[in-house]
């Protein structure tokens, strides 16, 4: 009776593990044609979301993880495959914050700061993958990490009907335990997305990248303007208005003329291209 309850018990963990290990494969088939092992394959996207990790582990030793993927998304930059730099990691602890890190370091290899954005709230792969479609408004943008990583975080971005690819960065040589952690992350994945349907932690407002420019309700709409060019504008019209009225008060002294209200400015319609 024992004998036949111990095979059991075996026989069940064996079950669960070939589960387990078909899973991971799926997950890794269903995502393998948007991941992109060279820059020079990497299509054009606007923003390139680097997933955060530890720049240290706890001996102080430095992680390599950490180093590919930044080195990843300076090559994704630099190549022009990606215009803005998405930084989604954790903040939770004062002491502990993945997207300031990551920032000093692609800022000292040059990436100015116009172009990087950070997201504090990036504490899972699904809060980094859905924060990217629903906080900074990019439907179409490329994921930097380690393919392993890729796959899941891809799986997670087809669940959710978003478009996503991956550019996967260079895994250290010793990553046998990592990747075995791996399995159980994409079962917690799939318990999130198909059994408990959750969310990411914290959204909030919108912030697009990059952010839109507001246009006054009374600008022309086409050809488009920007505000810029709406400014300069509205700046060359006071000046021809202002030379005009020393004009007249040149040629009529002894007529003071009311300036009208800068209301009623109307901007002139540009050329037909």
């Amino acid at each position: 009776m024992i004998k036949r309850l111990i095979v059991g018990f075996i026989g069940i963990i064996v079950l669960m593990l070939i589960v387990a290990i078909g899973l991971d494969r799926w997950i890794s088939w269903k995502t393998k044609d948007y991941i992109y092992d060279e820059v020079q394959e990497l299509p054009h996207r606007q923003v390139g979301v680097v997933l955060g990790t530890a720049k240290y582990y706890r001996t102080g030793v430095i992680n390599q993880y950490y180093l590919y993927r930044i080195q990843g998304a300076i090559n994704a930059y630099n190549s022009g495959k990606v215009k803005y730099l998405l930084l989604s990691g954790d903040n939770a602890l004062q002491s502990y914050n993945e997207p300031m890190t990551m920032r000093r370091d692609l800022m000292a290899a040059g990436i100015p700061s116009s172009d990087i954005v950070l997201d504090y709230a990036g504490f899972r792969t699904l809060d980094s993958i859905v924060r990217t479609r629903k906080v900074f408004d990019t439907n179409d943008f490329l994921v930097i990490t380690q393919r392993f990583h890729c796959e899941r975080a891809l799986f997670i971005a087809l669940h959710m009907g978003i478009q996503a690819q991956c550019f996967a960065v260079p895994s250290p040589k010793n990553m046998l335990n990592v990747r075995s952690r791996e399995i159980f992350a994409r079962l917690g994945a799939l318990n999130d997305l198909y059994i408990l349907k959750r969310q990411p932690r914290f959204l909030g407002p919108l912030i697009p990248i990059p952010a839109v420019h507001r246009i006054p309700d009374d600008a022309q709409g086409y050809p488009a303007v920007t505000p810029e060019q709406v400014v300069a504008l509205q700046q060359t019209l006071a000046a021809e208005k202002k030379a005009a009225q020393k004009k007249r008060l040149a040629a009529q002294p002894d007529k003071v003329e009311r300036p009208e209200a800068a209301s009623q400015d109307v901007i002139p319609p540009f050329p037909a291209k």
